[in-house]
């Protein structure tokens, strides 16, 4: 039985990481807010959207004629877009989402789960639905699910790299997958194939270190997981780079060629780049995702 001292200890350090990560997350998803039309556009729904001149094959009922009267032009009154879909998250939190080479930056783990919380605030204000790859969080609507996703993305996986959650993947739905990818890709591409067939379109968001990039190692060096279960110790780590990049070169090159097969689409993000940028580009690529 665990001690509940403990565990009382454990409970109140993963509470008081909440409000942290979600004052962040509704202030980037603001900031990408500001100025910006959101998901909205023609379709099906009740709320007006704009007015339109008319084109050829619109039918008459379409035209808005107190609008019409007042020129010589007719127009079609637009309704906004409101059919919700549901967008499927997963986010890698084993342990070497946890690395940074210094501290002035964050952790993979903190960025990528600050990209995701926010990401997830701004489709749900859209309307749409969000939630988890798997069956722990069904999609769902609401401020409600917005604190169920921080809840668990404060929790940490104990292996070293983390594997894609293909699991109850909806059809036709979206997904944002965010991760190092530095583990085994042939999960990445169980994943990826298992939504194609269901008709699933989505992002992967691949998160670095700015130093496993730049590989800015001299001399003797010891590399060790962040589990400590592998460990590799050179005196000459300058001869290593070239292998290195190349080796980084040819899975980023790979994660590419998988996402143009499965209809993904693949961008890299740097801990030392604003989160606003990478945010930005997974609403945009969702966007162009749906067909619209």
């Amino acid at each position: 039985m665990s001690d509940p001292v403990a565990l009382r200890g454990r409970a109140e350090g993963e509470a008081a990481r909440l409000p942290p990560l979600l004052a962040r997350a509704e202030h980037l998803a603001g900031t990408v807010l500001l100025g910006d039309h959101g998901r909205r556009r023609a379709g099906m729904g009740d709320d007006f959207w704009q007015y339109r001149p008319v084109q050829p094959g619109d039918p008459r009922r379409m035209i808005d004629w107190r609008r019409s009267a007042r020129g010589d032009e007719r127009f079609v009154r637009e309704r906004e877009w409101q059919i919700a879909q549901s967008v499927m998250l997963w986010v890698d939190q084993a342990a070497s989402m946890r690395f940074t080479s210094g501290k002035s930056l964050p952790e993979k783990g903190e960025r990528a789960r600050l990209i995701a919380l926010a990401t997830a605030i701004l489709l749900v204000r859209g309307g749409e639905r969000v939630g988890l790859t798997g069956t722990l969080l069904p999609p769902r609507r609401g401020n409600d699910q917005i604190l169920r996703l921080a809840e668990f993305f404060s929790r940490e996986d104990s292996g070293d790299y983390g594997v894609p959650e293909h699991r109850a993947m909806i059809p036709n739905a979206r997904a944002v997958f965010v991760s190092d990818f530095l583990g085994d890709v042939t999960e990445v591409k169980t994943a990826l194939a298992k939504a194609a067939d269901r008709g699933i379109r989505g992002v992967l968001l691949q998160v670095l270190d700015p130093s496993e990039e730049a590989f800015p190692f001299h001399g003797r060096t010891i590399f060790e997981s962040m589990t400590g279960a592998l460990r590799h110790e050179t005196l000459k780590a300058g001869e290593l780079r070239d292998r290195y990049r190349d080796r980084l070169a040819a899975r980023k090159a790979e994660l590419q060629q998988l996402c143009q097969r499965s209809g993904w689409q693949f961008q890299t993000h740097h801990t030392d780049a604003s989160a606003q940028s990478a945010l930005l580009w997974i609403y945009r690529a969702l966007d162009r995702g749906t067909g619209a």
